[in-house]
């Protein structure tokens, strides 16, 4: 098994930044913007500014069909980059809400599905250079259809592709985004047997999965 880069027997010491004071700039309905103060390994100051998220799930939908397997899809108007973009399901957490729970009721909500098995993935940083958003990676089979129920003022819709389409998608521009992207590179090694994903039933990832929101940064 190939070594992580962290896993030497060496220190981070002389990478690590330290806060020395901070200001918060923007307080908004679920962002916040801060700037800090920190201290550089060579003892000088710089400032640091970043948005503070409270992260998101992203799911990974499969359904077998008689035409071969097809992935839950979305497409959703951005109004940041003011595009429509291709996306996997996907959402932030509520305040205390479990990540599980965050997964499941955002596939239903956006999509209308349900799973009978889940999957944790891992967890990917969308936005390392200023923002502390984490994306926890769930896959979802075993699915149902049944009644979707929107958010108020959100509109997408959504779409059944194969595997190969994504992955087309990815290398042609079509999509763009991260999380999506992160998750055809999970896709493609799962299916070509590389990595392995341990499914469980939704009754025991509801009774058993017990990760929590992470710490907020800075608290």
């Amino acid at each position: 098994m190939a070594a992580s880069p962290d896993s030497e027997n060496t220190s981070d010491a002389h990478l690590l930044e330290r806060r020395v004071s901070r200001e918060n700039l923007f307080r908004g309905k679920f962002l916040e913007a801060w700037r800090d103060t920190v201290a550089m390994p060579d003892g000088r100051t710089a400032t640091r500014e970043y948005v503070i998220h409270p992260g998101a799930v992203v799911i990974v939908p499969i359904i077998d069909t008689p035409d071969g397997l097809k992935l839950v899809l979305e497409r959703q108007y951005r109004y940041p980059i003011e595009q429509v973009m291709i996306e996997f399901p996907a959402g932030k957490l509520d305040a205390g809400e479990r990540i599980f729970d965050c997964a499941r009721r955002e596939l239903l909500e956006e999509t209308g599905y349900q799973a009978t098995e889940w999957a944790r993935a891992g967890t990917m940083h969308p936005v390392i250079s200023y923002s502390t958003e984490f994306i926890d990676i769930w896959f979802a089979r075993g699915l149902s259809l049944g009644e979707r129920s929107l958010d108020e003022g959100e509109f997408l819709d959504v779409f059944l592709a194969s595997p190969d389409e994504l992955a087309q998608w990815c290398h042609d521009g079509s999509i763009t985004d991260a999380k999506t992207m992160t998750c055809m590179l999970w896709l493609q090694n799962v299916l070509a047997g590389v990595w392995s994903l341990d499914w469980r039933s939704a009754e025991t990832c509801d009774a058993q999965e017990v990760l929590q929101p992470r710490k907020t940064f800075g608290t």
